[in-house]
């Protein structure tokens, strides 16, 4: 017999545990609240949550998330083109744009080196940065990765490769904390980062 009365209910509460940071205790309040909601409410909940998996892809060029071919940044006419911030996921594009002190382009790597968890260079966006700086006319490179080992292993890699005479390549200044990932990082302290970034090879 079921602990919660309902194989239903036990069944969303499971799922709804599956999601990072919810516990049993959690999913089972959420799906409780979900019972007392009109009907309609829970419906809109289903529909954008199928919605999200179906309709939504990565920019062709940026690899940022995004609902058309080419996300919204990148189709932006009024960015500036040849700066290009280095991420490691979409978080950390949104934790960017939360500070409004960045108007370049962006792409995305979708992730940072990392042999322990058996993450190697073929496995993130490299190749197609690279393919960047040949296409496109980009006079500066942020390399906005973690503070973290990993993070700095992928920055010296990627500056190996896009190193040259005609290009400044600069990181994120030292406001954020040594291991603290982008997304954590308040607005302000982002934004000063950003705004007071240094040249790579002198960080």
């Amino acid at each position: 017999m079921t602990e919660y009365s309902s194989i239903l209910l036990e069944n969303a509460v499971n799922e709804l545990a599956r999601l990072p940071g919810i516990g049993k205790k959690t999913a089972l309040r959420l799906s409780l609240h979900l019972l007392r909601e009109d009907k309609s409410r829970t419906e809109a909940l289903s529909r954008a949550l199928s919605l999200l998996r179906e309709k939504i892809v990565f920019c062709k060029k940026c690899h940022n998330i995004s609902d058309s071919a080419l996300c919204a940044i990148c189709s932006n006419a009024r960015r500036d083109e040849n700066l290009l911030c280095v991420v490691e996921d979409m978080r950390d594009v949104m934790a960017i744009e939360r500070t409004s002190s960045f108007n370049g382009l962006y792409h995305v790597l979708g992730g940072v080196i990392n042999p322990v968890e058996g993450i190697s260079p073929s496995d993130l966006k490299i190749t197609s940065l690279i393919e960047r700086m040949k296409t496109e006319d980009i006079k500066e490179v942020i390399l906005a990765l973690p503070a973290t080992i990993e993070g700095d292993t992928t920055s010296y890699y990627i500056y190996r490769f896009i190193k040259s005479e005609n290009l400044k390549i600069t990181t994120i200044a030292k406001g954020v904390a040594i291991g603290d990932a982008l997304e954590f990082a308040d607005e302000v302290t982002l934004g000063r980062s950003i705004m007071n970034r240094t040249p790579f090879d002198n960080g």
